[in-house]
């Protein structure tokens, strides 16, 4: 894990460069950088261009999202179907990009100097985020936030690129594998973090039910798995608290 952010920069440039050093240093870029070799060598099998990966990368910029956009296509879906499907699986980062806009914020800030933060709101960079910027002054924390997203959506080009080069010759069950290494590694840091009970139960409840979903084929099983036991989580929790 990255150092923790020192309390000021001496300049804007010198924090979008200790943006970049801290997602460089962080365990999440040895994550994504295993994910994002599985994700180049995907776009190779389906016959997508180097150039096409790259790009996607950087428009898209959210590994999930990227899979199903490079299935969808390759299998000869619609693009107005993948757009569909690429753009229903963003939506759960909007809520990381709403926890995370109050601490960018500040006097005079304007809407425009957000929409870059807001685009390299990626699971890791909303972790790092709620980790770092508490620790410094809030007119360096956009350029710091910029960088550490261009740290690590620079890793994860390379990685894409070296993993597309290299698909001739990484075993198919490596590379599918290799997918799984960014879920894994959130599921362990989220099982680190939760001190609550109601953190505990809806994680818990959580890896409960969704093999169960996905044995029976519910549709949107990721979806009603969070909905489901979040709830649940969240009324044993108003319970508990009434009882007291």
């Amino acid at each position: 894990m990255s150092t923790a952010a020192p309390m000021h920069y001496k300049s804007s440039s010198a924090a979008f460069v200790g943006g970049m050093k801290a997602a460089l240093s962080s365990v999440f870029v040895l994550v994504m950088t295993g994910t994002f070799i599985g994700i180049g060598a995907l776009a190779h099998g389906y016959g997508f261009s180097a150039l096409w990966l790259t790009v996607s990368t950087v428009v898209v910029w959210a590994g999930p999202a990227q899979i199903i956009l490079i299935a969808a296509l390759g299998s000869g879906g619609s693009m107005i179907d993948a757009a569909i499907a690429v753009s229903l699986s963003g939506v759960r980062l909007f809520p990381m990009v709403v926890s995370v806009l109050p601490l960018l914020r500040g006097k005079g800030t304007r809407t425009v100097d957000l929409l870059l933060p807001s685009h390299f709101m990626a699971v890791t960079t909303w972790m790092e985020s709620l980790r770092l910027l508490p620790h410094l002054p809030r007119d360096e924390r956009i350029r710091f936030c910029n960088g550490m997203g261009s740290g690590y959506m620079a890793a994860s080009v390379v990685a894409g690129l070296v993993g597309f080069y290299l698909a001739a010759s990484l075993p198919p069950l490596f590379a599918g594998g290799l997918l799984f290494i960014t879920p894994m590694a959130f599921l362990c840091m989220t099982t680190r973090g939760a001190q609550a009970l109601l953190e505990r139960l809806a994680l818990v409840l959580g890896l409960a039910i969704e093999p169960i979903l996905t044995h029976f084929h519910v549709s949107l099983d990721l979806m009603w798995t969070g909905v489901g036991a979040g709830t649940f989580a969240y009324l044993v929790h108003r319970i508990r608290e009434a009882s007291r």
